[in-house]
Formats: structure tokens, sequence, C-alpha cells
């Protein structure tokens, strides 16, 4: 199911490299985490959620790689190329093998039914 995303062709020719780079390097850097890591929580400093996440991790035995990028007070600028690449609207973020699962809540429900487990080939 394909998000609606502004086409490039709407955008004036001046801004287009602009747009293309703004934040990328935030990007790139999940990106690789998420493809090199088997579980990978990108969260902010001072969120709960984020917390809540990474000790069910630990509670369930299962290892992760973590990214933190700001807090409540900054670099939400930067954490917002990550929402707008995703699609995803709050912190944390969690991939499975490189496949954005989704939040803690998400996350707590994989955990709970086993399906983590399955999903790592555990």
């Amino acid at each position: 199911m394909p998000r609606q995303v502004l086409d490039e062709s709407r955008l004036h020719p001046a801004i287009r490299d602009r747009v293309a780079n703004l934040n990328a390097d935030i990007v790139h850097n999940v990106q690789a985490a998420a493809n090199s890591n088997p579980v990978l929580v990108v969260g902010m400093g001072g969120n709960p959620a984020c917390r809540q996440a990474r000790r069910a991790l630990d509670g369930a035995g299962v290892p992760h790689q973590y990214l933190e990028y700001g807090n409540y007070f900054g670099q939400w600028r930067r954490r917002n190329a990550l929402k707008m690449w995703t699609g995803w609207p709050t912190f944390p973020m969690v991939f499975v093998k490189g496949t954005l699962v989704g939040g803690k809540d998400d996350l707590l429900r994989l955990v709970e039914s086993g399906e983590l487990k399955r999903l790592l080939g555990a």
C-alpha cells in the first residue's frame, strides 16, 4: 500500500536537491543498522516507550542494537526525517531483519505471541 508522497515533478527544480538530501545521513545510518542487526530499536532520550521496548527485548533474551537521536528538547527535525522515511509517527521504531514492525506496543505483541522468535528464526 503506497503512501502518498509529493511527486518529484511537483517540486521546483531549485529545491529538489535540498529535499532529497535533508537529513539523509540519519536515514542512511538507520538503514545500515537495520540491515546489519537482527533487531534494531530507534529511539530518543527521555521516552518511556523506548525504555519499555528495550526492557521487553532484554526480558525475552533478544539481543538488539539501539540508536538514540536526541530527546524531547532536541534533534526533532532530524527525527522527523525518519518519520517521513518510514511513515511511522512515533518512537521507538523497531526493525526486525530490516523490516519495520512498529513501535513498543507492536513489539510487545510480537514478544508475547512468540512471533518475534519465529521472525528471528530462533
